[in-house]
């Protein structure tokens, strides 16, 4: 019997539990039939124009992205605006999309513990509990761990960082200690300074950080790193591609070829 849409959804529904997501998200089955069969799936972080034609040139049914194809309420649907020629081409494609964000940031094993994995922390546990879903287990967005290498300085570890993640750029605020205990928080999370402060971390690495927030950072003499939001996130896409391919060994799951950075760094 042929795997549906629907049951990929379920899967993953009981890794990363969609009830969990934020407020403001908009995760979960957001373009497709639920009933629709699946012999193929593509993974991204985005869906974009580009990897939406990727999939169909791969024959694929379904795309699993981490950020959503539809985030804000959409009134139209015409190939003059940037989501609506998305969807368009989803729909003529006959390609579903399941977009697991703010859920598979907080969940074990999710966006958070695949960028502390990746960047060799150790003793990892969670940055900040929001909850626990409803197989009792807790989930939150980012996560703690002990550096690879302690005492590094700021400048160091910021191009093994940069290295690790292949990261266009890091900019960094050095808070003045050596590297020890890190924090991480995958995509923007440059307001969970004192959560990181309140854990022992010397070391906070996010993305999309802003001017105030570094400056915050210095007078707490906390070292923020901003290792971009791609970089810091498509970490778990490839685990991501794993996870379905393991659950569903009778399809086939790839990992998108054409998505990556949106920007270039000198």
């Amino acid at each position: 019997m042929a795997v549906t849409i629907q049951q990929v959804y379920e899967r993953l529904n009981a890794w990363a539990p969609f009830e969990t997501q934020m407020d403001f998200d908009n995760a979960g089955l957001l373009v497709g039939r639920q009933n629709q069969p699946v012999s193929r799936i593509l993974t991204a972080l985005d869906i974009t124009k580009e990897v939406i034609l990727e999939a169909a040139g791969r024959g694929c049914q379904l795309i699993v992205s981490h950020h959503p194809v539809i985030f804000h309420p959409v009134k139209s649907m015409t190939d003059g605006d940037p989501v609506g020629e998305k969807l368009l081409l989803l729909a003529e494609h006959r390609i579903g999309a399941i977009c697991a964000h703010t859920n598979l940031d907080a969940a074990q094993g999710g966006v958070n513990e695949c960028l502390a994995r990746t960047l060799g922390l150790s003793a990892v546990e969670q940055l900040h509990q929001d909850g626990v879903d409803s197989q009792g287990r807790p989930y939150g967005i980012g996560r703690v761990g002990l550096a690879h290498e302690s005492g590094l300085t700021a400048k160091e570890y910021a191009a093994y960082v940069k290295e690790r993640l292949g990261a266009a750029s890091v900019r960094f605020a050095d808070g003045g200690k050596p590297v020890h205990k890190v924090a991480v928080g995958g995509g923007s999370c440059g307001s969970m300074l004192l959560d990181a402060l309140e854990k022992g971390c010397d070391t906070f690495i996010t993305a999309d950080v802003k001017y105030d927030q570094y400056l915050e950072a210095r007078a707490l003499r906390l070292t923020l790193m901003d290792a971009g939001h791609f970089p810091t996130e498509q970490v778990v896409v490839p685990p991501l591609a794993q996870f379905l391919a393991q659950a569903f060994p009778e399809l086939e799951v790839s990992v998108s070829a054409v998505h990556g950075e949106v920007y270039e760094g000198v």
